[in-house]
């Protein structure tokens, strides 16, 4: 069973605002990090984002709206999103959200610009 790596930040905070349009997460190294829902539904580490294997991910779109409707705790290393669009397949670590909350200008440039290859929007068609 994995668990949590003697170096793994766990976030001191964790809260919904805007009325589930954005994660916010306190960390000792980062400080206040705001994530939106949108970002976190696109970059889902769930089978149905993130595919089976690498070059298998699918292409999120129409997610501009989305909005996280709950946060569940999950053992002491992870949580679950739900999102308004039904989707709650993704456990997303402490690894993974710190991951995000550090890179998240890079990987949010990289998911535009796949959905400008794709022809496709963040706002539903």
């Amino acid at each position: 069973m994995a668990g949590l790596q003697n170096n793994t930040p766990v976030p001191e905070e964790l809260r919904l605002r805007s009325g589930g349009q954005t994660l916010v997460l306190t960390y000792p190294d980062l400080g206040e990090v705001s994530l939106s829902a949108e970002f976190l539904r696109v970059y889902s580490p769930s089978a149905e984002v993130r595919g089976h294997g690498i070059g298998n991910e699918i292409l999120q779109i129409g997610k501009a709206t989305v909005r996280i409707t709950g946060i569940e705790p999950v053992g002491n290393y992870a949580v679950k999103l739900i999102f308004s669009d039904g989707h709650d397949s993704g456990l997303y670590s402490w690894d993974i959200l710190h991951e995000f909350s550090r890179n998240r200008p890079q990987l949010w440039q990289r998911y535009l610009e796949r959905l400008e290859q794709a022809g496709c929007s963040r706002h539903s068609e």
